[in-house]
């Protein structure tokens, strides 16, 4: 048997007939002489490519936005629950509440200068000369900075999370 692809392939190629796959699934093969007159044979393989093009395009439609479950691993097709989808989305709201209260807590521990540049460093992912050049000072004068902020901050922790426990 012949699928639409094969069907609208051939006819397409074969501007001298229409070709399609009947009820059995047997190709058959209409040409000029099938017809009473070549305007009506002309009608029909107007009509024949127009429908084969809109099948063929609603056939993409379909799969350009569906997705094959064929070959994918059974964790793969597995939807989580709704639960566990919130349980997530708590936990990453609780995450980010926690790192939000660490930067304002840092804030307060490191001078004005050495936060912007250790968010720079690390949260922007700046290089120590980019920094400099931005600020208009030697990079010794910002990797000394960025060193003595990271200890400020690992003395910070550590004393925080002493009284925690």
């Amino acid at each position: 048997m012949f699928n639409k692809k094969t069907d609208y392939a051939l006819n397409k190629m074969d501007s001298t007939a229409i070709i399609y796959t009947d009820a059995e699934g047997n190709l058959v093969r209409l040409t000029r002489d099938n017809f009473s007159s070549l305007d009506e044979f002309l009608k029909w393989k107007t009509w024949s490519d127009a429908n084969y093009h809109i099948t063929e395009k609603s056939n993409h439609l379909y799969l350009d936005h569906t997705l094959s479950m064929t070959g994918l691993s059974e964790t793969v097709a597995i939807v989580p629950s709704p639960e566990l989808i919130e349980e997530t989305r708590q936990t990453t709201r609780c995450h980010q509440q926690l790192c939000a209260e660490l930067v304002m807590q840092l804030r307060v521990c490191l001078t004005e200068t050495q936060f912007r540049r250790l968010w720079m460093y690390y949260a922007d992912g700046m290089s120590e000369k980019q920094i400099a050049k931005l600020e208009g000072v030697g990079q010794q004068r910002i990797s000394k900075s960025i060193v003595t902020a990271r200890k400020k901050a690992k003395k910070f922790l550590s004393f925080q999370s002493k009284n925690r426990g």
